[in-house]
């Protein structure tokens, strides 16, 4: 874990060379082939640009898009019309074309809360106090922001590339051997036949209580962080269907997928992330809370600057290739960001999102997708456009409001108003 602060995002835009994109069509596919063989115009894209210690800014303009749409987005950000977004980024063939970057006040906002306002009243673990301001790295002035269950999407990654290097032998291996410290209960047989992939995919079988909300003191992550044992807690639950068969978002999948990476490489996620994927894309500074079991959070932990977390972003467009360097299989990327779980099955029968290893991903209703996406709470959002070779992201801290609005109406309104094709 390090605790290094970074410097000040800029917010200066500076002219280069203008140019255009060949618009291709990119979508995810079933799970027989994963959406591997699919053509991204990201791949074609001409004069793109590989941050090194920094990124590199153009223009709207610059870089093909209608600048007026986008700016009066800003604007509306600004003037808090989608909730508190702390920081906006765009990005196009690699590099900068708009940011806003909006201090705000949590320690007095936070101090002026209603008690129903509050997320996590009553909180007896004190880093998962959320509703406390000096508890975050970002709240004190630094650049290092709460990533929230985005934190899932950068732990499949880092899953991925043990995968690549053979040190787990697969997705379809049972769990279970990776906890014989545990006691676990062997009744129900269905236990026993969870594998990688129902973590991944969230269609693990055991039951978890949202119903009441994150911050009910019957809700099975609130009572998760407020547990002194978490691998224990979630191996307890019980089963209420076959692995594989139902999806249902679980935060304890992802605390499961940690302690299997740890397992089976030898190094906690925070220390194996650090080598092997932030290290080679130039992420320096980073937070990584840990849990009273001393592993690193892994559904939702993680503390990124919203340049940095852009770069993981920026990875998958490039199917996990740094500027020459393979850091995660093509094979793992494609798999990752591909509609596994369709959309409808994900929530309701209406929900237009896919899910893949992690990663969500928007579809428009006939079965193509939109691009694809790390989501946190509060509105943490890593947003992938292959068509448009675009990367998003979205830093704040609005947990009980409509923090999706932003990234909704970006998408849905702003985009395609911005990189409208001319008649």
């Amino acid at each position: 874990m390090t605790t290094r602060l970074s410097k000040s995002a800029s917010d200066i835009m500076r002219l280069l060379t203008a140019c255009a994109l060949a618009a291709l069509t990119v979508g995810c596919s079933s799970p027989q082939n994963d959406g591997i063989n699919s053509v991204r115009a990201s791949e074609h894209a001409p004069d793109i640009s590989w941050p090194q210690e920094e990124w590199e800014y153009s223009t709207l303009e610059a870089e093909g898009f209608d600048p007026e749409p986008v700016n009066r987005f800003i604007e509306d950000l600004v003037a808090e019309k989608y909730g508190r977004v702390d920081h906006f980024l765009l990005i196009r063939h690699g590099r900068i074309v708009a940011e806003k970057n909006i201090k705000r006040d949590y320690a007095a906002l936070a101090a002026t809360l209603a008690k129903d306002d509050r997320l996590t009243p009553n909180f007896s673990n004190p880093i998962y106090n959320y509703d406390n301001a000096a508890l975050h790295p970002y709240y004190q002035g630094t650049d290092l922001h709460t990533v929230q269950s985005v934190t899932k999407s950068i732990n499949s990654a880092a899953l991925g590339i043990a995968i690549d290097e053979g040190l787990i032998e697969g997705i379809d291996v049972p769990i279970l051997p990776f906890f014989d410290a545990y006691e676990v209960d062997r009744s129900d047989p269905r236990k026993g036949r969870i594998t990688i992939s129902d973590l991944l995919t969230m269609r693990t079988g055991i039951a978890w209580d949202d119903a009441g909300g994150f911050g009910s003191e019957t809700d099975s992550t609130y009572l998760l962080e407020n547990s002194e044992t978490w691998i224990q807690f979630i191996l307890d639950q019980p089963m209420y269907a076959e692995p594989g068969t139902v999806f249902k978002y679980n935060d304890g999948a992802s605390v499961l997928l940690g302690k299997i990476l740890h397992e089976a490489t030898g190094k906690r996620v925070d220390a194996w992330a650090r080598e092997k994927l932030f290290s080679p894309i130039g992420i320096d500074e980073f937070y990584w809370k840990i849990t009273p079991d001393g592993e690193a959070d892994t559904e939702g932990g993680l503390y990124l600057s919203a340049h940095d977390l852009a770069r993981i972003g920026y990875l998958f467009l490039r199917d996990g290739l740094w500027d020459g360097k393979r850091v995660i299989s093509k094979n793992w990327v494609r798999r990752s960001v591909a509609s596994i779980v369709p959309p409808g099955a994900t929530g309701d029968n209406s929900s237009p999102y896919g899910y893949g290893y992690q990663w969500w991903v928007p579809e428009d209703g006939n079965g193509s997708a939109l691009g694809f996406g790390g989501f946190g709470l509060g509105g943490q959002r890593i947003m992938v456009f292959p068509d448009d070779d675009v990367v998003v992201v979205f830093q704040g801290w609005d947990p009980v409001g409509e923090y999706w609005k932003a990234s909704n109406a970006l998408q849905k309104t702003v985009l395609p108003a911005s990189l409208a094709k001319p008649e």
